[in-house]
């Protein structure tokens, strides 16, 4: 999958910031997914980019490359939680969390945005390996697309601390996509919105385009955008 896509940064008062980024996924047979985002606009993060790696038996390795250092460096375990270039996105949320690291429980069945869904509860089974203690996902029926996530601090089951909606979703070459959605912090009322401009699936992309060595030269990257 490649995305061309346009993201929003938004505090409760003042003026967006607008940002333009590609993005590449690639579902390895085993269950593996990489992934590679860049940045293109504005020219403060020009060039700045993640690469994820996650693996069958769960666990993920990151490398964030800015090119003011010329040089990537790896996503320590403990920074998981740690906001994405100042948006609303965790580390964590990049990465292709495994059914079986959580406990699941369904809540109940109700309709989302005039959508029918059903609610779902997922738990870590291990505290440690989640900057969550807890999400509460409404998953489109149809899709299997979650509309929306309430994600809650460990040990602050009252009210969630963050939550993600998604206003759009169609079907691109047969896949249910999501091509806008919105996370928001809801203590400070900071947003991160995301718009995908264009989506395209299934174009062959080449497993050294998940490298560091793509990571930290544009130029490899830039051939395979849509």
């Amino acid at each position: 999958m490649s995305t061309r896509s346009t993201m929003v940064l938004k505090e409760k008062e003042g003026e967006p910031r607008v940002r333009e980024m590609f993005t590449y996924r690639l579902d390895g047979e085993r269950g593996e997914v990489h992934s590679l985002i860049r940045f293109t606009a504005p020219a403060d993060i020009r060039g700045t980019g993640l690469l994820t790696l996650d693996h069958p038996d769960g666990s993920s390795d990151q490398w964030v490359y800015l090119p003011a250092l010329d040089r990537s460096r790896r996503i320590s375990t403990e920074r998981k939680g740690g906001r994405f270039v100042g948006s609303d996105i965790f580390f964590e949320d990049l990465q292709d969390r495994k059914v079986n690291m959580d406990r699941h429980r369904l809540l109940r069945e109700e309709q989302l945005f005039e959508m029918p869904t059903q609610v779902l509860e997922s738990v870590p089974v291990e505290p440690g390996n989640s900057t969550y203690g807890k999400r509460i996902s409404w998953i489109h029926t149809p899709s299997l697309l979650p509309l929306r996530i309430d994600f809650y601090a460990p040990g602050r089951d009252a009210q969630p601390i963050k939550r993600m909606e998604v206003h759009r979703i169609e079907q691109v070459q047969g896949y249910w996509t999501v091509m806008d959605n919105s996370i928001t912090d809801l203590d400070s009322g900071h947003r991160t919105r995301v718009v995908a401009k264009k989506v395209s699936y299934d174009r062959g992309l080449p497993a050294s385009l998940f490298t560091s060595q793509s990571l930290e030269d544009v130029a490899r990257e830039r051939v395979h955008r849509p």
